[in-house]
């Protein structure tokens, strides 16, 4: 016999009674009965119910193993252990649509299972998460569930019959017409960007986590998560062979495609050397000397100034992120190899080796867009398309990078130079292991820079009082003088520190980063995570959530990061745009102070505007934020400039 319950829709977690029409005997008259349905997570049913387990001898605890009220375990790790093998036991996972039942004498022989009954009376059941074959969230707004549902006392609740619907951290469907044209090319009328459908989404959801089931991808906006993930449950979450796969041909074996010993020795060596003041110092005096002999130059000469005798056009305009892109290979290339490729001469072609490093990393990351790695793996053992240009792109970089290093090895270490290509090639006796790691360093350290200064350039053309500010207390630290700003100066300017750091909250370089999950896990919010799953964070959904910043978040606003005048750094995991804890980028600080210094020269001494005022940033596929078609300035002097 069998009670159908229906319900309606839901707008937040929480407790609802429901009138549901109670099947009776033959001859007896039908009555309705109040059921209450309560929808919730795992890391709510922890922290709010007591959890009956045993393993060897009976425990009970009260609360979460992650103590959100206060309250711990004796053992947490044991206690979340059995806890995971309880929900597999006790839960009935309903596949096959949005309706299901459950038979009174199922029902009641599971109910007298101990495993099967964490409060008396009530029945734990998991909903199906796939509403439509395609649909990027839980489940619709309404749903017919059909169930027998127990009677009993529960915490703080009366006998009423309790059917507990467990969410797994997901948010009720989206019904815009938007994510009814999911997968297809609908987004693109309403969205710049991908990742700003992402955070569409994520902005719906109760737990700040969707499950896109196309891509097998959970993807979350939860500091609580991205804590779990980078740091409580730090060794489930890997790089993982999915990834290094497919930057392996590029990055080889380096620090940002590995993990284990190998990421484990690259790491230490690598904060033992970029912590050192002599390395500090060499990157700085690289930075300056770029900004005092080439990217000045540069934007005076294609400035307008016009005379009463022969007046010039104004500028038609260049783009600002190429140049950037040109300013930072030049800078990581120094830095890191102690070559110099003169990108920044805008009469001149780009060198070989930056081609061939932009297309290695365009083509790495077009093998990250497609759904079936079979595809390009295809491609790449026959050599064909883009695969075959991709090969080329790579035997470019390294022949220089062979060529580089065996020159740098015939010097031996009275060379006496700070780049890491010398610092490191007493440690890695391994030419080709040199080589990946000193890759790395080129990739995370051109265009992250140039995508953060695009960026943080755009915004403080959108906000004179902004660019203002920044000048003003330049003029405090710094007082007249017309060059570039020292290291002391730069670290002392609080105000732009806090635009730099605004600005990539809103366009962060890296718009998501992957893990892959070895292990069944569940994250804080309540959202199942099975073995082998890959669990995204998005930085750039996170700094668009309003619950993490207020209901400007949207705007762009320095002062959210001062305190006093003085910058106060915000929770990492709510801010994770240089990743956080043991995988934090160790680079952090030298990219800030190369930002800093370069927006600083720039906004002194030029007015920088887009030549289209309407202009809007959408970005093309790729490993870091690209813009699709560039930044195109008209660039004028300021005044006694």
């Amino acid at each position: 016999m069998r009670n159908p319950v229906r319900y309606v829709e839901r707008q937040d977690y929480g407790f609802f009674t429901q009138q549901a029409t109670m099947d009776q005997p033959a001859g007896e008259a039908r009555q309705e009965t109040s059921v209450v349905i309560r929808y919730t997570t795992y890391a709510d049913l922890l922290e709010s119910f007591y959890i009956r387990y045993s393993k060897k001898a009976k425990h009970t605890h009260q609360g979460s193993a992650t103590a959100a009220s206060g309250r711990k375990c004796a053992d947490p790790e044991a206690f979340t252990s059995s806890f995971t093998v309880w929900r597999k036991r006790a839960t009935q996972y309903v596949k096959g649509g949005p309706n299901f039942q459950l038979s009174r004498p199922r029902h009641d022989s599971q109910l007298a299972l101990s495993r099967g009954n964490p409060i008396n009376g009530c029945r734990l059941i998991t909903c199906p998460d796939r509403p439509k074959p395609a649909a990027p969230t839980l489940r619709p707004n309404q749903r017919h569930l059909k169930a027998t549902v127990g009677r009993g006392p529960t915490a703080g609740m009366d006998n009423s019959p309790v059917l507990m619907v467990v969410v797994d951290g997901m948010i009720p469907w989206c019904t815009c017409d938007t994510c009814h044209t999911y997968l297809t090319a609908g987004w693109r009328s309403h969205f710049d960007n991908l990742s700003d459908w992402y955070a569409h989404l994520l902005r719906h959801s109760p737990t700040g986590t969707i499950h896109i089931h196309v891509l097998g991808n959970i993807i979350t906006a939860n500091p609580d998560n991205v804590h779990h993930i980078l740091k409580s449950r730090f060794h489930n979450y890997p790089k993982g062979k999915q990834f290094s796969a497919i930057l392996g041909d590029l990055l080889g074996r380096g620090i940002f495609n590995s993990d284990g010993d190998r990421w484990m020795f690259q790491r230490k060596m690598a904060s033992l050397e970029l912590g050192s003041v002599s390395v500090r110092s060499c990157a700085f005096e690289i930075v300056s000397s770029e900004i005092r002999t080439r990217l000045l130059p540069l934007f005076d000469s294609v400035i307008a100034r016009p005379s009463s005798e022969d007046p010039v056009k104004p500028h038609p305009g260049f783009d600002l992120q190429d140049v950037f892109r040109r300013f930072s290979f030049d800078t990581i290339c120094r830095f890191s190899f102690g070559l110099d490729p003169g990108c920044l001469k805008l009469s001149l072609p780009m060198s070989e080796f930056a081609v061939a490093f932009d297309a290695a990393s365009r083509l790495s990351a077009q093998r990250a867009l497609t759904r079936a790695p079979l595809v390009w793996k295809l491609k790449r053992l026959l050599n064909i398309g883009s695969e075959k240009k991709l090969s080329e792109a790579i035997k470019m970089i390294n022949m220089l990078a062979e060529e580089v290093t065996r020159q740098r090895r015939e010097m031996g270490s009275s060379s006496n130079k700070n780049d890491l290509l010398s610092r490191f090639i007493d440690s890695i006796h391994d030419d080709r292991f040199l080589r990946d790691v000193i890759v790395s360093f080129l990739l995370a350290g051109r265009d992250t820079v140039a995508s953060g200064l695009t960026g943080l350039l755009w915004f403080i053309s959108q906000n004179p009082k902004v660019e203002e500010a920044i000048r003003e207390e330049a003029d405090r630290v710094m007082g007249q003088t017309d060059d570039v700003a020292t290291f002391e100066q730069i670290r002392s300017m609080h105000y732009l520190h806090a635009t730099v750091y605004e600005s990539m909250r809103l366009l962060p370089p890296i718009q998501f980063d992957s893990k892959f999950a070895l292990e069944d896990d569940i994250l804080p919010d309540g959202t199942f995570i099975k073995g082998g799953t890959r669990v995204t964070y998005h930085p750039y959904a996170m700094g668009r959530m309003e619950r993490l910043w207020g209901n400007d978040a949207l705007k762009f606003r320095p002062e959210r990061w001062l305190k006093d005048g003085v910058f106060s750094p915000q929770n990492p995991y709510k801010y994770p745009v240089f990743q956080a804890g043991p995988r934090v980028c160790l680079g952090k600080e030298l990219a800030i102070v190369e930002m800093k210094t370069a927006a600083l020269a720039l906004v002194r001494k030029y007015s920088i505007l887009p030549v289209d005022p309407s202009w809007k940033p959408q970005f093309a596929p790729g490993l870091t934020a690209t813009l699709r078609d560039g930044l195109p300035v008209i660039i004028t002097p300021r005044r006694g400039c």
